[in-house]
């Protein structure tokens, strides 16, 4: 491979959930996401690719998971992981720490989204707000998804929200 420096794509994003089948079903129906592969179990053996590369990642201190994958509308994919010995409690909302503190989706009908995610048992964290205003006509808002994981959505993709000139009156 050439030193050439280009920008790196997304390709998935991996969540640990108290529960596979839930998670699933709040993804697949109040986010949209395509159930790629539907929730399956993962069992610790060193004699096939997967039991070997968790392993590799995990450790031995387990004997299986649950895994399911999704994918959103522009292709970046979901992995729903489920350990049985896992803690089951939203995880604390701490972004001060280093770490994962959130991810972001894009819905143009922000307010419609965030009731169905409340409706659903997950939480508003903030009322929906303009990101520039009187400059653009973008929103977001902080939510939680039933199991405690903080996510944010924007009505407008990240390029256009922060680039300068992007929209005109």
């Amino acid at each position: 491979m050439s030193d050439t420096h280009y920008p790196k794509s997304f390709s998935h994003i991996g969540i640990t959930v108290p529960d596979i089948e839930a998670a699933t079903k709040f993804y697949s129906e109040i986010m949209g996401w395509y159930i790629i592969m539907e929730p399956s179990k993962v069992k610790k053996e060193s004699d096939t690719a997967i039991g070997q590369m968790c392993i590799d990642v995990f450790g031995d201190d387990w004997e299986e998971f649950e895994i399911a994958h999704m994918s959103t509308s522009d292709g970046i994919g979901i992995e729903l992981f489920s350990f049985p010995h896992g803690k089951k409690e939203a995880p604390e909302f701490n972004p001060f720490n280093t770490g994962l503190f959130h991810f972001c989706v894009q819905d143009p009908d922000i307010e419609n989204l965030t009731k169905k995610i409340v409706e659903a048992g997950g939480k508003q964290r903030m009322p929906i707000r303009e990101y520039y205003p009187g400059e653009k006509p973008y929103k977001m808002v902080y939510v939680e998804d039933p199991f405690g994981i903080v996510f944010e959505i924007y009505t407008h993709s990240y390029e256009l929200t922060y680039s300068s000139g992007a929209y005109q009156k």
